[in-house]
């Protein structure tokens, strides 16, 4: 292993590389990880001096307060590498502000712009051959922050670890979903952290979704917390319907989470004449509609997956399905726009790529 330094950051290079050994057309999505990670301490005060280092395990007391009060977020993003191998983020700025909200959320501190971003595009470039061209090919990143101090007392901790790591994905989902509609549990609640990518978000989930599977569903379309009566996200992704030819969307606010690829398809979907309504939407409103068949598609939306259809969905022991309406979906047309200006086979007019150099 060789060191070395690149302004303030350290670099510890990997022996040799993993990759001869990947199967990257059969790779199951988060189990496989690049040579390198990025990680920097944050200790009396200050963030230290930020490094990237080969791929391993860490070593941490058992009673570093992470694994005791949950302070812990995490954000999502993809590279991409084109046919000329140039290799793009999209929208890392977006990325880069949530985790910093999602931290201030949960008393933990906002990691510097400085070190994301030569952290970020230093270890992309050493790990690029994991970065395999085509479309559905992509580099899932995963930048978190934990608490590490060893101390059971329940208060903010003194001392985190903020850390990226990647692991080479191809398609998240694939196919449809069915869904089922919560009537009892919910993801967030007013003044909580659904807004937030905080770890207990996604744990929390995890027994109302496997009632779900149990039942022959993969996935559950949340409902607000107060009532039951709204629809909310899908899964861990944001949810998307149309009814007739308009899509419609939940606002955000501290339960819903401000997500990339949501804000990313509204616009597109304004790029391409689809009046889009972002609005409160009730559950009888898709009950009705599919009732009375205008509405045309529901779909998930998120970083891993992009777009996930969901081809039926049950609410209070009624299944009803969706039609199928293939070539005319909104869901492929604007996932294909998606992918188009992410593997840069199109124009970016909103500046939305971000070229690694």
């Amino acid at each position: 292993m060789s060191s070395t330094y690149t302004s303030n950051l350290r670099i510890e290079k990997a022996a040799t590389s993993k990759l001869k050994d990947v199967n990257f057309e059969n790779i199951a999505f988060g189990k496989t990880f690049t040579d390198h990670m990025f990680m920097c301490d944050f200790v009396n005060g200050e963030w230290q001096q930020p490094q990237i280092m080969p791929y391993q395990p860490m070593t941490m007391q058992p009673s570093a307060r992470v694994f005791h009060y949950g302070q812990a977020v995490f954000e999502g993003m993809k590279a991409y590498k084109d046919d000329d191998g140039k290799v793009f983020l999209f929208r890392p700025e977006e990325n880069f502000k949530r985790i910093n909200k999602s931290s201030a959320r949960l008393a933990m501190p906002e990691f510097p712009k400085d070190y994301f971003f030569e952290g970020l595009t230093t270890l992309l470039n050493l790990d690029k051959d994991w970065i395999k061209p085509g479309v559905g090919n992509s580099l899932y990143i995963r930048p978190f922050a934990i608490a590490i101090d060893p101390a059971i007392a329940a208060a903010p901790g003194e001392s985190y670890r903020f850390m990226i790591i990647c692991a080479p994905a191809k398609a998240y989902y694939k196919g449809t979903v069915k869904v089922l509609i919560a009537e009892q549990f919910s993801r967030s609640a007013n003044g909580g952290v659904g807004y937030a990518k905080a770890a207990g978000n996604y744990a929390a989930q995890f027994y109302p979704t496997n009632l779900a599977q149990q039942k022959g569903y993969q996935q559950v379309i949340w409902t607000d917390a107060d009532t039951h009566t709204f629809l909310e996200e899908a899964g861990t992704m944001n949810v998307f319907f149309r009814i007739n030819d308009t899509l419609i969307t939940a606002p955000t606010s501290d339960r819903i989470l401000d997500g990339v690829t949501r804000k990313s398809l509204i616009q597109l979907a304004e790029d391409n004449n689809i009046k889009c309504e972002v609005r409160p939407i009730k559950v009888n409103e898709i009950v009705e509609a599919s009732k009375n068949g205008s509405l045309k598609e529901i779909f998930g939306a998120g970083t891993a997956a992009v777009i996930s259809p969901i081809e039926g969905f049950e609410y209070q022991d009624t299944y009803y399905e969706l039609p199928e309406i293939g070539a005319h979906s909104y869901s492929s047309m604007l996932k294909e726009r998606m992918l188009n200006i992410q593997h840069n086979l199109a124009e970016d007019k909103h500046h939305w790529r971000y070229e690694i150099k």
